[in-house]
């Protein structure tokens, strides 16, 4: 099993920036990783994903939120910069065992993830 834990999210104005962080324990099946993100009444997003040295963003989200890990404390960044509004959500830290869903045409689909956080609320104000 894996356990993932979300943290760093809170309320800012928009221009503003944070960094979510999510720490991996247990078997660390965490070949792939992602941030998910979810509005209410909304469905869930993917935002950006990580295997190795690939990364894929969301087009709303490219040139302002970096995703980085550090591998060997097995913690997973979100650099949010340059918040809006629409950005407000609970953000969430995915992970599973296969690089290969962490692929283009994979990433983004949370049926694909078989680990999940707890999740952490972003909210930015206009």
């Amino acid at each position: 099993q894996v356990q993932l834990v979300e943290s760093g999210g809170n309320s800012v104005q928009a221009g503003g920036s944070l960094r979510l962080s999510c720490a991996a324990s247990g078997y660390t099946y965490t070949d792939c990783m992602a941030w998910f993100r979810q509005a209410p009444g909304k469905e869930r997003e993917g935002v950006a994903s990580i295997t190795g040295g690939s990364t894929h963003y969301a087009d709303s989200v490219k040139g302002r939120f970096t995703i980085s890990k550090d591998s060997a404390q097995n913690i997973l960044y979100l650099q949010m910069n340059n918040l809006k509004p629409e950005d407000t959500a609970m953000y969430y830290c995915a992970a599973d065992r296969y690089p290969v869903l962490c692929g283009a045409g994979s990433w983004s689909n949370p049926l694909h993830f078989a680990y999940w956080g707890q999740g952490t609320q972003v909210t930015v104000s206009s």
